[in-house]
């Protein structure tokens, strides 16, 4: 039987400076991954992909900012499905020529995925996720009057539209991505955290303008299907305990209660490695037994033990 790994990559990880931001730079970022994960379907893994989606949601909505005088602007979660098709394509079509590289015969197919999310989700009360453009004070104060907006000034940098970040429930479409896997295709799935969605009255769904984390709704796919293997693939090659700081400590192994007892102190950033932490320890608690932390370059030593952060259930 071939080993299950889900494998989350960062929507930044896609947009490696300022001045490399288009759609080809993206697409030649996301080949320097596709190139590292066909070495783990080398390997005799079979594979599921998962993505951010952050900056290109931005992009999207910055479009639609622009353009609202000549068009519809985009709903926030039509904004998340738009960015799974474009962003699958990516992984699809540099997979597919690294593949064809390698000569392994296997395909590649990406699922647009919904997430269900309680409508009653204390986040829906106290949105938190920036997303879109800066703008000005007057700009946010007529957007809180007329469309209902809930806005923060960040960091002296402006204003922004923040939404709710509700907890994942259940990836709706898990069975299509669980045999489209067992049908040994590599399935690029629940990107972006999933498109967020609520059941209504009469139980249909409805989308909501709201932000699901990446990493939550990955380590919930990674356990329901009982990976053997859940990857989060970063900027850095390690975790580390005082993070910038002159008594940093890189990490090449941790158990889970090591894990909970470092998150519980506060060592990983709520924006930064705090959502991973967490979402690998409720996969370890599911019943996961290995989770992985590196960068993408060093996907295979990683996967060899020579780097990156192993962290076990004991």
């Amino acid at each position: 039987m071939k080993k299950l790994a889900v494998i989350a990559i960062g929507g930044n990880s896609l947009i490696k400076s300022k001045n490399q931001q288009t759609v080809q730079d993206q697409y030649e970022a996301c080949r320097e991954t596709c190139v590292h994960i066909a070495g783990m379907v080398a390997q005799g893994y079979n594979i599921i992909i998962t993505h951010g989606n952050g900056p290109q949601v931005g992009f999207i909505l910055r479009r639609s900012e622009i353009a609202c005088r000549e068009l519809h602007e985009v709903p926030l979660d039509y904004c998340g499905a738009d960015s799974q098709g474009a962003i699958g394509y990516m992984i699809q079509r540099a997979l597919g020529n690294e593949f064809g590289k390698r000569g392994i015969a296997k395909s590649v197919a990406t699922v647009v995925t919904q997430v269900l999310v309680d409508k009653d989700d204390p986040a829906f009360q106290k949105p938190s996720k920036p997303i879109g453009s800066f703008i000005t004070k007057e700009e946010a104060d007529k957007k809180v009057r007329e469309e209902g907006w809930t806005v923060k000034e960040d960091a002296g940098r402006g204003w922004r539209r923040v939404v709710p970040s509700p907890l994942p429930q259940e990836v709706l479409e898990e069975s299509a991505i669980k045999t489209l896997s067992e049908q040994d295709f590599v399935v690029v799935g629940v990107g972006g955290g999933g498109i967020p969605v609520i059941r209504d009255e009469n139980g249909e769904l409805q989308g909501v303008e709201a932000v699901i984390d990446k990493d939550f709704a990955s380590s919930l796919l990674a356990g329901s299907l009982k990976a053997d293997l859940f990857l989060i693939s970063t900027a850095v090659e390690k975790v580390s305990l005082n993070y910038n700081t002159s008594q940093q400590v890189d990490l090449d192994s941790l158990t889970l209660e090591e894990a909970k007892k470092y998150y519980a102190e506060g060592h990983f950033a709520a924006g930064s490695m705090g959502p991973k932490i967490k979402a690998i320890i409720e996969f370890l608690e599911k019943g996961g037994e290995l989770a992985l932390i590196t960068c993408p370059e060093k996907i295979a030593e990683a996967l060899q033990g020579k780097t990156g952060t192993r962290i076990t259930r004991a």
